[in-house]
């Protein structure tokens, strides 16, 4: 079992005060990192080439401005974060078909000729993409759940604490089971795998140790900021903000649901930063402890392999990012 190992003072190579807070995320065969200037994502093909995927990062002043109100930032971080992501998804599966296809010659070159006709419109379309589909899985895991509690349970009491309560539970169980049916399959438990990647690189980074292969897999696969944690809080965020609004109908308990989406949204966010923040205050730090919980499903144990493809993305970021500070 690996545990977090923080490094002895005098051990880091880097300034604790000077870091940046990275994040990044899980793709296929592969892990993007967002830089302060340009996402990253280093991707594993089948010849073990490492090839990367770099888009720089442009935020609109507009939007810069609601990423500082509290509870807005939130929902704005979350769409944005879906838009950029599916781009680096959408790459990493097209070096995954590739390589499926490379028997396929004319398979392979049908791939690489319609991505040479990718335009502006084309990219924004994934982008949109990327956002109508976390809208659409948050309906779902938000709405079905509140059906079925109020199918089975809807005429058993009137107390509306309790009715969220076992809606909460209902969701988690449905997540649940959710997320250990697809991780049976042999992509999607590589794609864990990665995410162990990404988080073993962040913490190895944050506690200043030496990115090798051999630190890096020294370091926990659980990580405070992941966004499974944040899955989390918008479940229990949800009880609470529920509790405050009366339904009398399904359709209205739906309504609701759908409505106050955004608040929960941006609630949880908050929640998330803020058990971050107190994550090693000895008495606070279990409130980020049901996050953690749910990543022992949504991450697995790398290989060194992927360890080093995601070193690899993270060392390029720095790169980047390092450049933009000199420029």
């Amino acid at each position: 079992m690996r545990t977090h190992v923080k490094p002895k003072d005098g051990d880091s190579p880097l300034s604790q005060s000077t870091q940046n807070i990275y994040g990044g995320q899980a793709v296929i065969e592969g892990v993007m990192f967002a830089g302060k200037t340009t996402n990253v994502t280093a991707v594993r093909r089948k010849n073990n080439e490492i090839k990367f995927f770099e888009v720089p990062r442009k935020t609109t002043p507009w939007i810069q401005k609601l990423k500082k109100i509290p509870l807005v930032r939130g929902v704005v971080a979350i769409l944005e974060s879906s838009a950029k992501g599916s781009q680096h998804l959408n790459f990493s599966m097209e070096s995954y078909a590739e390589d499926e296809l490379e028997d396929d010659k004319d398979g392979a070159a049908a791939v690489k000729e319609e991505k040479k006709g990718w335009s502006l419109s084309m990219i924004v379309g994934v982008a949109v993409a990327g956002i109508l589909s976390f809208v659409a899985g948050k309906l779902v895991f938000t709405v079905v759940p509140a059906m079925i509690e109020q199918l089975i349970f809807g005429h058993a009491f009137k107390n509306i604490i309790v009715h969220n309560l076992i809606e909460g539970v209902i969701k988690i169980l449905f997540l649940l089971s959710y997320l250990y049916i697809i991780s049976l399959t042999p992509l999607i438990k590589r794609l864990f795998q990665y995410h162990g990647a990404e988080h073993k690189v962040i913490s190895a980074y944050e506690a200043g140790a030496e990115l090798t292969v051999s630190n890096v897999q020294r370091f926990t696969r659980l990580h405070y900021r992941c966004g499974s944690s944040f899955i989390v809080f918008s479940v229990l965020v949800g009880i609470v903000v529920y509790s405050f609004f009366h339904w009398d109908s399904l359709w209205e308990r739906v309504y609701l649901r759908v409505l106050l989406l955004p608040v929960v949204l941006g609630a949880s966010y908050e929640a998330l930063r803020f058990t971050n923040a107190l994550r090693d205050l000895p008495v606070l730090r279990f409130l980020g402890y049901p996050g953690l919980w749910l990543q022992k499903l949504t991450t697995k144990e790398p290989t060194d392999e992927q360890v080093a493809v995601s070193i690899a993305s993270f060392n390029r970021m720095l790169e980047i990012d390092r450049q933009g500070v000199k420029a």
